[in-house]
């Protein structure tokens, strides 16, 4: 008898689902556990940098700070790109552990907004179901 559970790797896009409305909703997020590349806008938006710090700082400076802080774990000094840092067990900083949900949301960086029209395969995401509670 043939398996019909579909095994997602989230390194791997040839494993992806196709993208549809309300996939999410059913989703255990696998696509939190990447690594979140953002930008300058995104740590404003997210309330990590000050408008002013942003506008008067260098963003190597900025970097240096947030690292420290453990907010980041990577700047990328040619294109100006924050890597947001991920908890031990890989998921994102802002999903939250229990329900899978992002809990900044309405603040997301432009990364997830973009997910999954934008990424290593357009179109697709790293959809795994979550298991049905009883």
């Amino acid at each position: 008898m043939k398996s019909s559970i579909h095994l997602v790797d989230v390194d791997r896009p040839d494993t992806w689902s196709r993208y549809r409305n309300g996939l999410c909703d059913n989703c255990v997020a696998n696509c939190c556990t990447m690594p979140v590349e953002v930008k300058l806008p995104d740590l404003v938006r997210l309330g990590l940098v000050d408008p002013f710090e942003a506008e008067h700082e260098e963003p190597k400076q900025i970097a240096k700070r947030l690292s420290k802080a453990g907010v980041i774990e990577h700047f990328n000094f040619k294109h100006s790109i924050f890597t947001l840092s991920r908890r031990a067990s890989g998921d994102c900083q802002y999903l939250d552990a229990v329900t899978r949900r992002c809990t900044v949301y309405e603040q997301r960086p432009n990364t997830c907004r973009k997910h999954p029209q934008v990424g290593p395969r357009p179109g697709y995401c790293p959809y795994g179901a979550r298991a049905l509670r009883r």
